[in-house]
């Protein structure tokens, strides 16, 4: 079976094709999955740790509100005098022992003069009536807590963040500030223990915009003002609680970022993994596994091309072996052709007259039907050969030649084949002595219409006798041979009646050719 090449070979490079395109497209959807499950369980990480930091910062406020609360009520209901404010300084120092996370507990009177505060041992009467947090409530009739913005305390020197609850004398009145100052330090020690790798972020942040702390820790940031930046655009975008991707603002990485408002607090918190920090391992593992993969479908690759130039070579192979055998074929016919035809006039040669005559004759006895032969000769052809030559002679004899094979070259049956030396035989299936005659005198008269010079023949030009038979077949009584002989007898009587005529078996004669 010959493969239609170009077929084959563009099936088996699609399917090559196919089959590294879906290692690849697997191997794709593998690691783009892998990298989605690991997206979605660092979302829940980061859900979970903003839910703790804002837990754990919502509990701090609310420990240092609740000792505001209680100051308050003792300031309003017991006033200021020195025996009370002796009472208080002891339980601002109990209160502030008992809560770590406080830098001191302070009482300012209107004017913002410290009156009354937490320590153990006197400190100098500082005035904060400048401070955010009292200008705030000396202007609000507000009585809840307020967060205000980090400050560095002119008691300790170092950041707090205050948290403060209005005065207010009988008469409703602005009567003073009661001051927790959160150490920012409370909040440092408890990022610095999250575990938010190398380049995770974590923050506290006034729902105003104003920055509290940030881990990586730095004091420039304090303070800052957050409005303007990714981060608090998607916080006031989102709601209280939301997760988004973010380039940060402080150092430029993107993290994913999950931010979470407190519950009873003007503040939320932000808990940020580094993008390229959760992507470290899958990175890691999609790098080996898809140089696998690639390894492999080199190999698949490597393989296809070694099957798709074997089919080619195979394809070339069959293609040359077809052109060889076509050659072959087209050999064996000329050389067949060549083996049943005569060499110089181009008539069947006397091997294919012999095979056409026993078929033909075995083919008129099947059917009962007539078949005649023709036996033909140039008169007198020896002595045109001694006086012109035998190329001469050769040429005549194609020329006559041609003219018979036109004359009787009408059915697929006939044949008309050269002899023997100057003689012709022409065979007619299913044809009577009397037509048989008629074509014989046809044959003679055109050829002697050529007026061929012969100045040894008695007409001075080329002519031909014939002699014809015609048999019906019986199978068992009769011989190819005895055809042959009858019409080669019928040949040598016209010979012998004076040349240039056609004389048919049994005494049926045509008319003598006339000159």
């Amino acid at each position: 079976m010959i493969l239609n090449r170009p077929s084959i070979i563009w099936r088996a490079i699609a399917f090559v094709a196919v089959v590294c395109l879906s290692l690849v497209a697997l191997d794709g959807w593998r690691s783009w999955n892998a990298r989605s499950v690991q997206l979605g369980e660092m979302d829940v990480a980061t859900s979970n740790l903003s839910r703790g930091m804002a837990q754990q910062a919502d509990d701090t406020f609310k420990e240092a509100d609740t000792a505001l609360l209680g100051i308050v009520e003792r300031v309003e209901h017991d006033g200021t005098s020195p025996a009370a404010l002796r009472r208080l300084h002891d339980i601002l120092v109990t209160r502030r022992q008992e809560l770590p996370q406080l830098a001191g507990l302070f009482v300012y009177d209107e004017n913002g003069v410290w009156i009354v505060n937490s320590t153990s041992t006197p400190l100098e009467r500082f005035n904060n009536a400048d401070r955010e947090y009292f200008i705030f409530h000396q202007h609000s009739t507000d009585t809840g807590p307020h967060i205000g913005v980090p400050v560095v305390s002119r008691s300790s020197g170092k950041w707090v963040i205050p948290v403060s609850r209005r005065i207010s004398k009988p008469d409703g009145s602005f009567g003073g500030v009661v001051l927790a100052t959160v150490d920012i330090d409370f909040f440092k020690t408890f990022y610095d223990s999250l575990q938010i790798g190398n380049a995770g972020a974590v923050a506290l942040v006034l729902n105003s915009g104003e920055m509290l702390i940030r881990r990586p820790f730095d004091a420039k940031l304090i303070g800052k003002s957050m409005q303007g930046t990714a981060l608090y655009s998607s916080y006031t975008t989102q709601g209280p609680v939301g997760t988004a991707f973010i380039r940060s603002a402080q150092d430029g990485i993107t993290r994913l970022n999950s931010f979470r408002a407190l519950q009873h607090y003007p503040v939320f918190v932000a808990a940020a993994l580094s993008k390229d920090e959760i992507l470290h391992e899958w990175w890691r593992d999609t790098l080996w596994h898809s140089a696998g993969v690639l390894c492999l479908v080199f190999v698949v690759g490597l393989f296809g091309w070694h099957l798709i130039r074997q089919i080619e070579l195979r394809t070339q192979a069959e293609a040359e072996l077809t052109r060889t055998h076509a050659s072959l074929e087209k050999l064996n016919q000329t050389l067949e052709r060549l083996a049943m035809q005569d060499g110089l006039t181009g008539l069947a040669n006397r091997r294919q007259f012999d095979v056409s005559l026993q078929n033909e004759f075995s083919r008129a006895t099947r059917h009962a039907s007539a078949l005649a032969l023709i036996m033909m000769d140039v008169d007198c052809f020896k002595q045109y050969n001694d006086i012109y030559g035998h190329a001469a002679g050769d040429e005549c004899l194609r020329t006559i030649s041609r003219v018979i094979r036109d004359l009787t070259a009408r059915r697929p049956g006939d044949l008309a084949a050269r002899y023997g030396g100057d003689e012709i035989a022409v065979l007619l299936p299913n044809t009577d002595v009397a037509h048989a005659a008629a074509i014989a005198d046809k044959i003679c008269g055109a050829i002697r219409d050529l007026e061929i010079e012969h100045a040894g023949g008695p007409a001075g030009f080329v002519t031909i006798s014939a002699g014809v038979a015609a048999r019906v077949p019986t199978r068992g009584a009769s011989e190819p041979m005895e055809l042959i002989l009858v019409a080669d007898k019928a040949l040598y009587e016209a010979k012998m009646n004076g040349r240039n005529r056609v004389l048919a078996a049994k005494g049926i004669s045509s008319s003598a050719a006339s000159d």
